[in-house]
């Protein structure tokens, strides 16, 4: 795997790269991040710029699963995709600092990461406006992805799935797809049987309301 850019999100990606004992090549062209990340890790890092064929040509191009590009600069982003591309990376992923810029990414094949600051932007404030979910993500096109406990005055004790929804309980936009209870993780069908203390993961093809989650968590 190739990463490019050891900011602090690529630097992150490193950590967890390396602790699942992937082989990883870093390519950042600020030398005191490239000599931080090489002095921390035993990994291959280059100081260089990786817009230049030759650059990941060097970082293991022709043998590379996956390159990720993690820059604050889009522009650079689309460079190395664009040789990337054409170097035959099998896989590739790209942040997009603008969310306008995303479509050129995308008809290049690379996959997409859009505005990671708006993202942990996102968690923060819903971690601090529903304290009640414990998980929380934002999926690229809006959907969202949470998980909340329910609690033993929550209208979904002792329903199942499919008559919390001829009740109205979860909007047509929402579907619990995952129930833990006692430590073991389920996919949810119809006939799943929500419990008081269950950790529920809900999909929703738009924003949750607050007052959906006020109502399944009172």
């Amino acid at each position: 795997m190739i990463i490019v850019g050891a900011g602090s999100l690529g630097s992150s990606l490193i950590d967890i790269v390396v602790k699942e004992r992937n082989n990883v090549v870093v390519i950042d062209r600020n030398e005191e991040r490239a000599r931080e990340i090489s002095n921390r890790y035993d990994i291959t890092v280059l100081n260089s710029d990786a817009t230049s064929a030759e650059t990941l040509r060097e970082a293991g191009a022709e043998r590379a699963d996956a390159l990720i590009t993690t820059t604050s600069d889009d522009a650079v982003n689309l460079m190395v995709v664009s040789i990337a591309q054409g170097l035959g990376i099998p896989s590739i992923v790209s942040v997009v600092n603008d969310p306008e810029h995303a479509e050129f990414f995308r008809r290049l094949g690379a996959s997409v990461m859009e505005n990671p600051e708006d993202v942990v932007a996102n968690h923060l404030y819903n971690a601090v406006k529903r304290p009640r979910v414990k998980d929380f993500t934002v999926l690229p096109e809006g959907d969202q992805v949470l998980s909340i406990i329910v609690p033993e005055g929550s209208p979904l004790v002792g329903k199942s799935l499919s008559d919390s929804a001829r009740r109205g309980l979860l909007p047509q936009a929402v579907r619990v797809i995952a129930v833990e209870r006692d430590g073991k993780r389920t996919l949810a069908t119809e006939n799943t049987v929500i419990g008081a203390g269950d950790l529920v993961t809900l999909f929703s093809l738009q924003r949750v309301p607050d007052e959906l989650i006020d109502k399944l968590v009172a």
